[in-house]
């Protein structure tokens, strides 16, 4: 595919090159192996290279009239339009997403273009009262100036896209790291978009490289003023502990342990599917899957059996055939991890419902249930094609189950009465959770995060003025202040 022979490269200040690393970071086929790109890293050097650039450029941006930035994002959103196939393709070849899954992810991404249009005129100034006669207040939204933005290798596309939109259209410039398993959807992809759509150089820089390579200079770096990171808790941790350290505000989406629980009163067949999409979409590789699906004692038998059965109609196999809907994990490691918390779950008394097998990085769905109260698996996140089961007796049960794990991410109510739903879901202990449906969801204006170990901030809509701009007083004495000496 043309993206990843003329998209294997560093984008830094309007050019395309190599990095200057001793080694290459290789681009893999999650599902057949394929080579698909070899990339050099880029080095702390270029790194510094790229924050330097946004910062040149930044201050001009800024000064931009937003009616003017915004034609950018306009013109970003035909590219996409125009070259939709070809994405959707890299995304399944590169990520081994299937085609479900690219066409959620192109959706989303294209949203989330369309409200970066209307976020370039959102910021709003104010004038407040004085104590002090004369005196006027005003108070200015102003871009934080360079932001970087580190995305994960689940949705590349659209979560970097999530981040650099709304904070070009606020004013910033970005520099901008991909997961490494993902180096042209979640990187070069996205440059080629914005350089396509007319952004002028030095605003988005996408360095390709590893913390192997470059330590924490990306997050060390003196010029960006707010980092927003993707990914796991564990690598969340130290993101936000580096950013405190240097005076830096952190935006983190991390991962999560969602409960989707269903009550005596519930449609159970619109709650299987519910279930089952919520846990397999993407393999499972989603911060947002229904990690533990709670179903009250009185149906618990009636929604195992066909959550069962539902789960052994899913195709698992090649992505690229529109009739999968299992696609391989992203690598060996997670395939590899995956199968082994199957393993250790059920030497420690898990009862198997559906035992999945691993073929290369394909594995196939697990279910499991009866697990022991105290079975580590429930407290921590399983990015893979694995569902838990676990009755329950009554709502404050359910809530404690639901609450009884670090995360707080997303989660789910069903039942036939929607009031009863939300008071239940008031009562948990997340940043998000829907009534009546799935877990996975994620819209342009609602703010998106979590609580406890799932992240800090939020994303989306009036959050992302937020995330990347800041406030500066300026006050005016129209007359004259009396100073006491």
């Amino acid at each position: 595919m043309s993206f990843f022979t003329d998209l294997a490269h560093q984008y830094i200040d309007g050019e395309w090159r190599p990095g200057s690393g001793s080694w290459d970071i290789i681009d893999f086929n999650p599902y057949d192996g394929e080579k698909l790109a070899s990339i050099p890293v880029a080095t702390a050097d270029e790194v510094n290279q790229a924050y330097r650039a946004a910062e040149r450029a930044q201050r001009k941006w800024a000064a931009t009239n937003p009616y003017t930035r915004r034609l950018v994002f306009e013109r970003a959103l035909r590219i996409i339009e125009d070259r939709e196939q070809e994405i959707a393709e890299t995304i399944i070849a590169e990520l081994g997403g299937t085609h479900l899954k690219a066409g959620f992810e192109l959706h989303l991404a294209k949203e989330f273009l369309r409200e970066a249009i209307h976020l370039a005129l959102r910021p709003e100034g104010r004038i407040l009262p004085s104590p002090v006669d004369g005196k006027e207040n005003r108070v200015y939204r102003v871009p934080v100036g360079v932001v970087g933005v580190i995305s994960p290798f689940n949705f590349p596309f659209l979560l970097s896209i999530k981040s650099v939109a709304p904070a070009l259209a606020l004013g910033n410039a970005v520099v901008l790291k991909p997961h490494q398993n993902t180096p042209i959807c979640g990187g070069s992809l996205v440059a080629k978009v914005f350089e396509d759509a007319g952004l002028p150089a030095g605003l988005l820089n996408v360095v390709i490289t590893d913390i192997a390579e470059i330590g924490d200079a990306l997050i060390e770096h003196p010029v960006p003023k707010a980092i927003s990171f993707t990914g796991s808790d564990r690598v969340g941790r130290h993101v936000a502990t580096v950013c405190a350290a240097n005076f830096k505000h952190a935006i983190l989406e991390l991962g999560g342990n969602s409960a989707l629980i269903v009550l005596d009163d519930a449609d159970v067949d619109y709650a299987v599917d519910a279930a089952v999409f919520s846990r397999y979409v993407h393999q499972g590789q989603v911060c947002m899957a229904a990690n533990r699906i709670l179903v009250d004692r009185s149906v618990e038998k009636e929604f195992t059996e066909k959550f069962v059965a539902k789960v052994k109609t899913l195709k698992v196999g090649d992505p690229a055939d529109p009739q999968t809907h299992i696609g391989p994990l992203i690598n060996s490691s997670q395939a590899e991890a995956v199968s082994s918390v199957v393993d250790q779950t059920v030497e420690a008394g898990a009862t198997v419902l559906l035992r999945g097998t691993a073929e290369g990085n394909l594995v196939s769905p697990s279910v499991l249930t009866g697990l022991p109260a105290d079975s580590p698996v429930l407290s921590q996140e399983i990015f893979g094609p694995v569902a838990l089961i676990i009755a329950f007796d009554g709502e404050d049960e359910a809530v404690r189950i639901a609450n009884d794990t670090p995360y707080g991410l997303s989660g789910a109510v069903h039942t036939g009465d929607v009031e009863r739903g939300v008071r239940l879901a008031k009562r948990i202990d997340t940043g998000m959770i829907h009534i009546n449906d799935g877990t996975v969801h994620d819209e342009p204006i609602v703010p998106f995060g979590g609580e406890k170990h799932s992240g800090i901030g939020r994303l989306n809509g009036d959050s992302m003025v937020d995330a990347f701009t800041t406030q500066k007083w300026i006050s005016v004495q129209h007359g004259r202040s009396q100073f006491p000496f």
